[in-house]
């Protein structure tokens, strides 16, 4: 058995202080960045030196700024990597830092490395808030590879919008494939798992039919969502609800309510 004494600290480790890892994930509209400003303000009014990131790519509500959904705001720096945050912001203001915040964590392809960094070498508390999995529910960019560095690891759930039931998933609303597609409510809606598959049937259902009719509305398309089912998606309220009438798809789906205040539309001799 090895003595106390021929223990040698690792030479990675330039910094006195011991540094953490905090991830808070969840999907949208679970207030993920809410929960993350509460931490790094808490932190902040205990007199440590904090300081927020985010990504580029997110410019929804304001370009300095991390805001929440609500409108609460914290002025942060925007970055598009996490490589170039120690040389950009000074490394004599770096090194007097005790708390990192990064919110929309998914668009960061360096953040493992940089956690690791921060925490293990320099002795900075890092708090990350981003989603877990895509529309499609597979993992997002990097937030579930820092799980096995993390100190604590939270998982946030949001309200069904279509239900009020514990929502742990996002559900895209238009047909748009991109992983990466930057939005808020107009896109995106937190829902539980029965209206995920049902939202998920919803809109193969609706592509299949509008592919296999083909269409074509011109001038007269209202680009908008439709709510056959409770759910808004992005496809045109005519087209949608023409192809489902001719499909002879029940009741439920054929009527289509658009949500631009059109009654239900007819395109072709079956009657809705």
């Amino acid at each position: 058995m090895a003595s106390s004494s021929s223990f040698k600290p690792s030479p990675t480790l330039t910094n006195e202080r011991v540094g953490s890892v905090h991830v808070i994930m969840g999907p949208m509209f679970a207030g993920k960045t809410t929960s993350l400003l509460r931490r790094v303000k808490s932190e902040s009014n205990s007199g440590r030196n904090v300081v927020m990131i985010k990504s580029s790519k997110d410019n929804r509500y304001a370009v300095d700024s991390v805001v929440t959904h609500d409108g609460a705001k914290f002025p942060c720096w925007v970055l598009p990597d996490l490589s170039s945050f120690k040389q950009k912001f000074g490394e004599e203001a770096y090194n007097k830092l005790d708390v990192i915040g990064v919110d929309e964590a998914q668009f960061f392809d360096d953040l493992y490395d940089f956690c690791c960094k921060a925490a293990d070498h320099d002795g900075k508390t890092v708090i990350l808030a981003g989603l877990d999995g895509d529309y499609l529910r597979r993992s997002f960019g990097s937030v579930l590879e820092v799980i096995p560095l993390a100190d604590t690891v939270t998982k946030l759930t949001a309200r069904c919008e279509l239900c009020g039931k514990r929502a742990f998933f996002t559900l895209r609303k238009t047909d748009d494939k991109q992983t990466e597609l930057i939005g808020g409510a107009d896109l995106y809606m937190p829902v539980c798992r029965q209206h995920y598959v049902s939202g998920q049937v919803a809109i193969e259902t609706a592509r299949h039919v509008l592919e296999s009719h083909k269409i074509k509305i011109g001038a007269a398309s209202v680009s908008g969502t439709f709510d056959g089912l409770g759910l808004g998606f992005g496809f045109s309220a005519y087209s949608l609800s023409s192809a489902l009438a001719c499909e002879g798809l029940p009741p439920g789906l054929s009527t289509v309510q658009p949500k631009l205040g059109f009654g239900p539309v007819q395109a072709c001799e079956k009657p809705l």
